[in-house]
């Protein structure tokens, strides 16, 4: 199904995301520049040149303010593909023909087809469009076909210099954001569990907490769209090096934080079921209890110590800071061991999953000499 006009309209000047924010500074500029192009366009072939089908500069030079120089140079093929081939099937049904309607007829089943068949996106929508405004007007002579064709060519290169000379569009800093987002996001998880899990939580509460971990994987993704986009504003854009572009992480971030999100999912969902009333896996007693939410506090001081430093670049005292909260959630995840050999049988499958769970989301939060894990997945470079 093809995306509705607001849709595509969001996807092309803002992303994903631009379609639950209000418009920040980018969609801004991308509009203004959309907004300008289009003038100049106008400005170009229907003031200085006279030219008889000026309407279709200023459309085509809008429509190719992408969001970044490579999508523009991209949909410039294909919009002039569309078009072209919406104008000659037209023109080719007319003069078969001789009559408009029996020519619509033939070239708007032709063209939609072709729209929606090839591998053009949402450009495939100007194939139609353009076949009906050519039988609509009459224009299917030759000198028109001509000038139609000409005119959407002066359009499209007016709407890629204006999106590349004119504050191209760069994406680095959404990588950036993200990056940082998923930390915080496990911090503050990591938090809510160790207040919860010495508190006597109930089935509710637990479940909540499994919810907020399974939004972990959407953000991640969230993360690798954006390394995408990013990569790909520095394609063909002659203007990137005369910008500040953010640094961002190596992709060994999202790895790392990939196992994390994984351990706490699994972690959270081992609680919910020993607070749920329909599972036989038994609550652990109150002590290890208290040893995780220990744990979990100094662990999500070290997930907090992450996003700092990734904001802010590698600081000795935050990465001092670091290495202490992580060795403080050992010494609890010692401490809970320690209750797996007590007699009862409360220290049993619940407790024994819970220390695995911890045991391996330390050793996911705990620098390797590989370079792959924390902190070391924070060296930085342009993507």
């Amino acid at each position: 199904m093809r995306p509705s006009a607001t849709t595509a309209v969001r996807e092309r000047l803002g992303g994903p995301l631009a379609a639950v924010r209000p418009p920040g500074r980018y969609q801004v500029v991308q509009s203004l520049k959309a907004a300008a192009a289009a003038a100049l366009a106008w400005a170009l072939t229907g003031w200085w040149l006279a030219a008889p089908m000026a309407l279709m500069a200023p459309w085509a030079a809008v429509a190719l303010v992408q969001g970044t120089v490579y999508r523009s140079l991209r949909s410039a093929i294909e919009l002039l593909a569309m078009m072209g081939a919406g104008t000659l099937l037209a023109a080719g049904a007319a003069a078969l023909t001789g009559d408009t309607m029996t020519a619509m007829l033939i070239a708007l089943p032709l063209t939609v087809l072709l729209g929606n068949w090839a591998p053009v996106g949402e450009q495939g929508l100007y194939a139609p469009t353009t076949a009906l405004f050519v039988l609509a007007y009459g224009t299917y002579s030759l000198p028109a076909v001509g000038h139609r064709l000409l005119e959407t060519g002066v359009g499209a290169v007016v709407g890629i210099a204006v999106n590349a000379l004119v504050l191209p569009p760069v994406h680095s800093l959404q990588v950036r954001t993200l990056a940082c987002a998923l930390p915080r996001s496990c911090s503050q998880l990591l938090r809510d569990l160790s207040e919860g899990v010495v508190e006597e939580y109930d089935e509710a509460r637990a479940e909540r907490w499994h919810r907020a971990a399974g939004e972990l994987p959407g953000r991640l993704s969230d993360l690798r769209a954006a390394r995408g986009r990013a990569s790909e504003s520095f394609r063909f854009n002659p203007g990137h090096r005369l910008r500040r572009s953010t640094p961002s992480p190596s992709t060994g971030w999202d790895g790392v934080w990939a196992l994390v999100a994984n351990r706490l999912l699994t972690l959270t969902l081992t609680l919910w079921e020993t607070a749920s009333e329909h599972r036989g896996l038994p609550r652990p007693p109150d002590p290890p209890l208290r040893a995780l939410g220990a744990l979990f506090a100094a662990a999500s001081e070290v997930c907090a110590r992450d996003a700092a430093v990734m904001e802010r670049g590698p600081d000795d005292a935050c990465l001092e800071e670091r290495a202490h909260h992580l060795a403080e959630a050992r010494r609890a995840l010692a401490d809970a061991k320690e209750y797996l050999h007590a007699p009862g049988p409360d220290a049993g499958a619940s407790l024994g999953s819970l220390v695995a769970g911890c045991q391996a989301l330390l050793d996911d939060l705990t620098p390797g000499e590989d370079g792959s894990a924390l902190p070391a997945a924070v060296r930085t470079g342009r993507t």
